[in-house]
């Protein structure tokens, strides 16, 4: 027999904040001030500071961004005998299963509904909870992911007050608001980051499950960062020389797995916005090196910041590095890229793509990245600085728009509004996350992987020119849409109604 724990009482519950229902309704089309202003009058305010510092936003607001929720999760259906549910506004909860399933998910997400009654009456809450006990089954889960979207995180939906362990099933609560949290890429590190927390807990209380391959025989470098799956084991054969293995990849594919990566030697930021995942390792014990064995200079610097952190002799990270060095030069050699681009991506790995970009040979102009600026990518900042490539975190759309405009280059890669831009202008463009990042980019394998595809997308200019003179004039300005006749223009009514629009700006600048 299942035993439900007591709900907290009214004294020790935090208050719904009743005034997030009223009016039109407090969704995503009310803005993130008025999201932020609830949230605080709910007493979520530690939450909202503890995502402006992780995650810090630029001069500007943020960047454009699909639901961030997407971004976490995406890593609770990757993980084996994890179960996840949502809590937000059906249409939210619509569009972000029907996003994970279209990339792949084959996992069903559980969807708490609610309305203005059980979310004022704190019904909703008393529903989550019911929810998480009836799915905690020890059998078939060792996680329930429980997330907050941003109607319950704003209102105050106290998901912290959920039991931490039922029938033996974790329970990990997570607020990832849009008015919270910037990039779908840093709710990533959200979920990883509260996973690893409860996972050091428990490590520190006693012996833990061990991973699935057992463990380790040498010390491990933890990798942190989604990346192609080729990558791990070419990075494992690089550490081999210095007698390092690379240990698992966080966010990690199933439970046990967070303890070998707390279980490391190092920890690897191949994607340096993972903030809250780091806090967690550093509170471990751990030491943390940014960047990546990327082409040459990339690999040769890696090599020696990862020996340095675990105490390997420079002989040996110095063998290792003139024997990867040569079939690194040899493989961007016979795949050279020639051509201006400029680079633009919300995955957190654009500034390595761009340094394999830089000594594959292309004349990289402009990168930009959603993701924040860290002290983890400092040295690729730095490097692509010297080199001449404008570099900008927190990009908008706007900016790299305005950035391909400047530079004018051969290949825009990018997110899906750059590369269609780029492509209505008649310049190539290729699709960062489908085309670019789902490459090796590091050691041998990753040198001159980008090359064939960019070289080819850069070829295709005359097309794109064939293509644009072809349909010059179609479907823009008054033409836009699908017509049953050719559509009649009537200028007279632009002017018409432009004068009008003139009067009324001349009469309102006339108010006190």
């Amino acid at each position: 027999m299942t035993v439900h724990q007591p709900l907290p009482d009214a004294a020790s519950a935090p208050a719904i904040n009743t005034a997030a229902t009223q009016g039109d309704g407090l969704g995503c089309h009310s803005g993130k001030q008025a999201l932020r202003d609830a949230a605080t009058a709910a007493g979520n305010s530690e939450m909202l500071e503890r995502f402006a510092k992780d995650y810090p936003v630029g001069p500007h607001d943020k960047p454009q961004s699909m639901c961030p929720a997407f971004g976490s999760l995406r890593v609770g259906l990757r993980m084996r005998r994890t179960a996840t549910v949502l809590s937000g506004s059906a249409c939210c909860v619509y569009g972000l299963t029907f996003t994970s399933h279209f990339y792949g998910a084959r996992r069903s997400v559980g969807y708490v509904p609610f309305n203005s009654e059980t979310l004022v009456t704190g019904k909703l809450f008393e529903d989550i909870r019911e929810a998480v006990f009836q799915l905690a089954d020890p059998a078939l889960y060792d996680t329930i992911v429980v997330t907050n979207l941003c109607v319950p995180s704003a209102s105050g939906v106290p998901l912290r007050l959920l039991p931490k362990e039922i029938n033996g099933v974790r329970i990990i609560g997570i607020d990832v608001p849009g008015f919270g949290v910037p990039t779908h890429a840093e709710a990533k590190d959200v979920l990883a980051g509260a996973m690893l927390a409860y996972a050091r807990k428990e490590a520190e209380a006693g012996p833990v499950q061990a991973p699935r391959a057992g463990k380790a025989q040498r010390p491990t470098v933890t990798l942190l960062g989604e990346m192609f799956p080729a990558d791990p084991v070419g990075i494992g054969m690089m550490l081999e020389p210095l007698g390092l293995a690379a240990g698992p990849v966080v966010p990690t594919r199933e439970w046990r797995e967070l303890y070998a990566a707390l279980d490391c030697a190092v920890v690897a930021a191949i994607h340096p916005f993972y903030t809250a995942s780091i806090r967690e390792f550093e509170a471990a014990g751990r030491s943390i090196v940014g960047s990546g064995p990327v082409v040459v200079e990339g690999t040769v610097a890696w090599l020696s910041a990862i020996g340095e952190a675990c105490g390997v002799a420079k002989p040996l990270v110095e063998a290792a590095q003139n024997r990867l060095v040569p079939a690194i030069r040899g493989a961007l050699s016979a795949m050279p890229i020639s051509g201006r681009i400029t680079l633009s991506g919300y995955e957190g790995s654009e500034l390595l793509v761009a340094r394999l970009l830089v000594e594959s040979g292309a004349d990289l102009r402009y990168v930009g990245t959603a993701c924040p600026r860290t002290p983890w990518s400092e040295t690729d900042r730095e490097w692509l600085a010297a080199r001449g490539v404008m570099v900008n975190f927190r990009a908008t759309l706007e900016e790299d728009l305005a950035a391909m405009a400047e530079f004018q280059p051969d290949l825009a890669i990018g997110t899906t509004p750059v590369v269609q831009k780029a492509k209505q202008l008649g310049i190539p463009g290729l699709y960062f996350t489908n085309l670019i990042s789902a490459r090796p980019l590091f050691g041998p394998a990753g040198a001159g992987s980008l090359a064939q595809v960019v070289n080819a997308a850069i070829g295709n200019k005359g097309r794109m020119d064939a293509m644009k003179a072809f349909f010059a004039g179609v479907g823009e300005g008054d033409t836009a849409g699908t017509w049953q006749d050719t559509p009649q223009l009537h200028p007279d009514f632009r002017e018409k109604f432009a004068r009008r629009a003139a009067k009324a700006k001349a009469a309102a600048e006339e108010i006190p």
